[in-house]
């Protein structure tokens, strides 16, 4: 009797062990689940079923994690994976009803009056919407940052990449990826469509200012630290236009504009020697999107080129991200109507398709598709896998809005704002220095004048507030920033210096700056078969400034602000010192600091400069006999 009272016993104790040790259990379970909920939406609370997957993925590889919630994903929630509307299209109660996983602003697009809270507020509403899903997965929100968190008045705009390719700076790349990074944090916005490493082949394409170099081994180096840079802080870097959209030929038949969106006519080894390298570089830094090319390659549109999209980067170049679609591109493709253009595009292997207009009626097209086999299961859930994959890696489930610790205080600070200047310094190219007229002596009186002397506008140029850009009006500042004619008001008002602007007075001067340049474009807008300074995308005031310049009779300096080389060959015999300043962004009051000397230049050309635009193309590699009026690498120095 007394043997089973003392088992009697131990079992009791046993089993009064294990219910506290289970309860224990139970009771961390619910903490963890509660973090988690808190963590992927620090903004609100969130229903039960967001953290069905998060929850869940405890000690799992990210792989696994992606498999098992493709798994519980029903055909709507993938298809809807797959769809980037745009915010002006979007209200965030169709991402609850689509299951949207992507949203993007178009060029310019903007919440409200453009103010931080009303990105946050923006960018936490959809993402409330879509943590109120079944499965609580975040969306992507992509935006044009190419210079800078450049559609935000306030925020820093550095130059144009020709302008950091002149640099050739690795290290500034980084730098101005972190403060780009923190900038779109700032506002909620986690995913860059950026950075632009075309290999712009012709100067006449609109987009040459996006583009580094002609040269591929400038255009691999300062896009990877700039990627790296984005993703560190937990922005998504986008490479882009996938692939030899530089390479397109001015005229050649295939679109109804001059060069953008064309045709590149060329080999598969000149597409590999001068277009791909870049991508290599982008995905060894681990690049988590591409965007597909509006252009064709040898009149085969990109958005349906299964093999340079999945067995050349796909396959060969081992890309484990996504490739997104570029705007509306699926509509050019020339199988004849949407159904099967949309078909053709999504096997090729774009996984992602950016649709402000007809995201709707292509959900219904792709699981119609699916249903029919005219998309593959094995398609569709490869291209919501790899969508999954990259929300996962960039850690958008616990912070979809960006971690907030990274952000920078507001838009615009100031250190951020000397990252900018350093930039400015280093991209400016002198290339004449008649009888040693720079540096400028810091009480000279100088005239200062042309169109681009005094206008923020112009000094950003595209893709700056707006799609297009804009320009300074009625005292207004396109963007907050510091203008080229304030750089040298300041300086001579802490030295002793004279800056006039008045052309009657204008001999009363040691030396005339003169400030030229092009008028704000983006993309096929600013195709220019001119390339002069008086015609196409010039500034039609740049005439009236070039004639008082030569009319004061004083040394001219000539500083050209536009986003390529333009014909000035036959003007720059008048000149005393010409420089290329590119688009320099907000920060314009920096050129002055190489101007006066308290830096020396040290850009050099990513670009050779043509003589004549019947010269273009004109390339280091592809010179043909000709001349240029500057070579490839080319910049003078100042100081000895």
């Amino acid at each position: 009797m007394e043997l089973l009272k003392g088992i009697r016993s131990i079992f009791i104790k046993a089993l009064v062990c294990i219910m506290i040790i289970s309860s224990l259990a139970a009771c961390q379970s619910g903490n963890n689940s509660k973090q988690t909920s808190t963590s992927v939406n620090a903004v609100t609370s969130s229903p039960k079923s967001s953290t069905e997957i998060t929850s869940t993925g405890s000690g799992q590889t990210i792989d696994q994690k992606v498999s098992d919630l493709l798994a519980k994903m029903t055909l709507d929630e993938k298809v809807g994976q797959m769809m980037q509307p745009t915010r002006d299209r979007l209200p965030a109660s169709d991402i609850k009803k689509y299951f949207i996983g992507s949203v993007l602003s178009g060029g310019g697009s903007h919440p409200g009056n453009n103010t931080k809270e009303d990105w946050i507020q923006m960018c936490t509403d959809y993402q409330n919407a879509a943590k109120s899903t079944r499965l609580g997965i975040p969306i992507i929100y992509g935006i044009d940052a190419v210079h800078g968190h450049n559609t935000i008045y306030g925020a820093v705009v550095f130059p144009q990449n020709i302008g950091l390719g002149a640099a050739q700076d690795p290290e500034l790349m980084t730098e101005i990826g972190n403060v780009t990074a923190q900038e779109m944090i700032t506002s909620g916005v986690n995913w860059d469509f950026g950075p632009c490493i075309a290999v712009a082949r012709d100067e006449r394409w609109g987009r040459t200012y996006e583009s580094y170099s002609e040269s591929p081994d400038i255009v691999s180096s300062m896009c990877a630290p700039f990627i790296k840079a984005l993703q560190a802080n937990g922005i998504t870097a986008c490479a882009k236009h996938y692939v030899a959209d530089g390479g397109a030929m001015f005229g050649v038949a295939g679109n109804k504009y001059p060069i953008d969106q064309g045709n590149a006519v060329i080999s598969e080894d000149e597409l590999r020697k001068i277009h791909l390298p870049g991508y290599e570089a982008a995905i060894k830094a681990g690049a988590k999107t591409i965007m597909a090319s509006f252009s064709s390659w040898n009149g085969v549109k990109m958005h349906e080129n299964k093999y340079l999209i999945t067995d050349v980067l796909k396959g060969e170049l081992g890309f484990k991200g996504f490739v997104v679609s570029d705007y509306e591109a699926v509509h050019q493709l020339k199988e004849g109507n949407l159904s099967n253009q949309v078909i053709a595009c999504i096997n090729s292997g774009v996984d992602m398709l950016m649709e402000p207009n007809h995201w709707k009626e292509i959900i219904g097209i792709i699981k119609d598709a699916v249903n029919s086999g005219k998309i593959s299961k094995a398609r569709l859930d490869d291209a919501v896998a790899r969508i999954l994959k990259v929300k996962f890696e960039m850690g958008l489930f616990e912070n979809p809005l960006g971690d907030q610790k990274l952000a920078a205080g507001d838009f615009g600070e100031e250190k951020n704002r000397e990252v900018a200047q350093k930039a400015v310094r280093e991209s400016l190219v002198l290339l004449k220095n008649q009888k040693n007229v720079l540096p400028l002596k810091k009480n000279a009186k100088i005239f200062v004048a042309g169109p681009a002397a005094n206008n923020v506008g112009i000094q950003c140029g595209g893709w700056t507030k707006t799609w297009q850009g804009g320009m300074d009006k009625n005292g207004s500042k396109w963007m907050e920033g510091t203008t080229i004619l304030e750089g040298f008001q300041n300086m001579a008002k802490e030295n002793g210096g004279t800056i006039i602007t008045d052309p009657n007075k204008a001999k009363d001067a040691d030396v005339t700056v003169l400030v030229i340049g092009e008028k704000p474009y983006a993309e096929y807008e600013g195709d220019d078969s001119k390339l002069d300074l008086y015609n196409g995308m010039a500034l039609p005031e740049n005439k009236k400034a070039i004639d008082e310049a030569k009319a004061a009779g004083k040394p001219i300096v000539t500083i050209l602000i536009s986003g390529r080389p333009r014909i000035v060959t036959n003007e720059i015999n008048s000149w005393d010192a010409f420089v290329a300043a590119w688009l320099p962004g907000t920060e314009g009051a920096a050129i002055t600091d190489v101007l006066y000397g308290d830096y020396d230049f040290t850009g050099k050309l990513s670009f050779t400069w043509p003589k004549s635009v019947g010269q273009l193309p004109i390339n280091v590699d592809a010179m043909n006999g000709k001349d240029p009026l500057f070579p490839f690498g080319f910049g003078l120095k100042m100081k000895k």
